[in-house]
């Protein structure tokens, strides 16, 4: 939330977000000038994660557990794109629905649109070699997009805490972990199920959009063919 963060971990965390973010600017033209036909399934990324992430369960006292929603978005257009539309989502539920923060953007942008679709995109990439179908790869990416999200979140306030007031850092992320995970991991379960039956859907009627999927790096810098 404003505020709760140290001025300095506001900058690092901006400092962070940065390179990711400006990429992704980048690549998103590309994506819109070379391929115009898929500006509704970008839209609809963004739709899903400001949709499924501003259903908020109270979790710890200054902050909230969520579903992300960044899994589609991470899985067609890789981390720079997902970093984009979730930056876009953060700022506008800011303004809208006073969740989150501006001072806080940085940080919230890195964990929940850089740091977990990375490890979801890695998962999903790792499947997919697998020759696993989309159903469960789409699932394990949603799960660990939003999961590995309230991990780098646990660390992030745990950071804060050690450098404010002093406090054990292991400690600190123990107890901040410990609490998310109780609404946490239920809810990326949730999460997982519902992306997984919108991939099922697009096998029958978009089987395309999968091969754009596949050829998705698992460097977070992957260009779209």
């Amino acid at each position: 939330m404003e505020g709760y963060l140290d001025p300095l971990w506001c900058v690092v965390w901006f400092i962070v977000m940065a390179p990711f973010f400006i990429f992704g600017v980048i690549k998103l033209r590309q994506i819109l000038r070379d391929h115009p036909d898929q500006k509704m399934m970008v839209a609809l990324s963004g739709a899903f994660i400001f949709l499924i992430s501003s259903l908020k369960l109270p979790s710890v006292t200054g902050s909230c557990s969520h579903p992300t929603g960044t899994g589609v978005a991470v899985v067609f257009y890789g981390v720079g794109v997902c970093a984009v539309l979730s930056t876009i989502v953060l700022i506008f539920q800011a303004l809208l629905i006073a969740h989150g923060g501006f001072t806080t953007l940085g940080a919230n942008c890195v964990s929940m649109g850089i740091i977990g679709p990375l490890v979801g995109l890695v998962f999903w990439k790792f499947l997919r070699k697998l020759n696993a179908g989309a159903f469960i790869s789409m699932f394990v990416a949603a799960f660990f997009a939003d999961l590995i999200t309230y991990v780098v979140t646990a660390l992030q306030m745990a950071l804060n805490v050690m450098t404010s007031v002093n406090a054990d850092f292991m400690a600190a992320f123990s107890n901040f972990f410990s609490v998310y995970a109780v609404t946490q991991i239920p809810l990326a379960v949730v999460e997982g199920l519902i992306f997984a039956m919108f991939a099922q859907y697009l096998v029958t009627a978009r089987p395309d959009m999968f091969e754009i999927a596949d050829r998705n790096s698992i460097n977070p810098f992957a260009r779209s063919e």
